[in-house]
């Protein structure tokens, strides 16, 4: 197999732990030469520059793209991401790009392969998720050309949407390979390193609708009283950077002055998943709940549409925005309850078939014209 020249795209804390996996793959192997276009949030200083985890992570080829200003609407980030990564495509030349997710930047580099004929594969899609992620994520499968999914769920969506079958390799999610892996930093480390003094702790992550912006403000506020009344010890993490995060991080003052919560604007991965592990629940909208807690165990309260029909397991308690939901939920979860682990993702094999696949000479024989395969 000749040399492969790879440019894999992150925009955010969240992708850039699912694709290091992959990517620690392709960086040993001389087969590669793997390039990372790192954008998104990343690069924006109220999420603790993120960018810097990826530089020190000794990667050798990193290039780095601001697209946004905290004035711009999400389609102007299509725009400019766009624009950037066509500049870097152009560049490299790259035999393959890589991307994930349901993310705007997602869009742009599904947008910037299709149009410049450039291989293009899909990491975790076929699921299904609510606001316009799944929008995105849906639209995304129809401009890549090959598609690494987590599961048998997701492969039959995929089949569902017109994709040929050869293109398609369920291989797990990512992100379990780092769960389970060896090099989790120890509960004490990383109570260390962020400066949480309590042992007992649940996990507060929530991110905005962005077809309910109307009502996020709302709804931010009774979660913030809930979480205030409720007596227990929080770490906070900031939401993502749709349209909207403002709204919460604005309610989220009220929190700051509180000793029973420590708030962050980001978390190195890593140290995010030993910190859930060790959590008596997580509570909120994030795929976390519902995809890693789950693997672990850990009770999840997951509120409002946003994960509306993701996942389906005894831990997870789904519930409304009402106040009385959201005060019950948190009572009902006196102690800790360790669940049987949930499976639906994979066994932590998914860097070892990604790779597998990338070095068989069939993959890179896939065609970027691509054809409606119907039912």
């Amino acid at each position: 197999m000749n040399l492969k020249k790879i440019i894999v795209l992150t925009g955010t804390r969240a992708d850039y732990g699912k694709l290091k996996p992959l990517m620690d793959r392709l960086e040993g192997d001389g087969r590669f030469e793997m390039h990372i276009f790192v954008t998104g949030m990343h690069m924006l200083n109220k999420y603790g520059y993120t960018c810097d985890e990826i530089i020190r992570s000794g990667f050798s080829r990193i290039y780095t793209f601001s697209n946004q200003n905290s004035s711009d609407q999400m389609d102007q980030v299509l725009a400019k991401t766009i624009s950037g990564l066509s500049d870097f495509v152009k560049k490299i030349n790259p035999h393959l790009l890589i991307i994930h997710g349901d993310r705007v930047e997602t869009l742009a580099g599904a947008s910037v392969g299709a149009i410049n004929n450039v291989l293009t594969a899909h990491i975790e899609g076929g699921e299904i998720s609510g606001t316009i992620d799944e929008l995105i994520r849906h639209a995304v499968t129809k401009l890549s050309h090959v598609h690494f999914v987590s599961n048998q769920k997701a492969y039959d969506r995929l089949i569902q949407l017109g994709e040929d079958s050869k293109t398609i390799h369920v291989i797990g999610s990512p992100d379990i390979d780092v769960m389970f892996s060896h090099n989790l930093p120890a509960l004490e480390e990383v109570k260390s390193k962020y400066e949480i003094q309590f042992d007992k702790y649940a996990i507060l992550l929530f991110h905005p609708v962005t077809t309910e912006l109307k009502s996020l403000k709302k709804q931010t506020e009774i979660l913030v009283n809930e979480i205030l009344n409720s007596g227990r010890n929080y770490v906070v993490i900031y939401p993502n950077n749709d349209h909207g995060t403002e709204i919460i991080i604005n309610c989220y003052k009220k929190l700051h002055e509180n000793g029973r919560l420590r708030l962050f604007p980001s978390m190195r991965f890593e140290y995010f998943l030993t910190l859930l592990k060790n959590a008596e629940f997580i509570i909120g909208n994030s795929s976390a709940g519902v995809r890693e807690a789950p693997y672990y165990g850990v009770p999840a309260i997951n509120i409002g549409s946003r994960q509306n029909k993701r996942v389906e397991h005894e831990s997870i308690l789904n519930i409304s925005f009402h106040q009385k939901d959201i005060s019950d939920s948190i009572d009902r979860i006196k102690s800790r309850k360790k669940y049987e682990p949930m499976s639906n993702f994979g066994d932590g094999s998914s860097a070892l078939k990604f790779h597998q696949v990338l070095t068989s000479n069939n993959f890179w024989k896939i065609s970027t014209q691509k054809t409606f395969i119907d039912l």
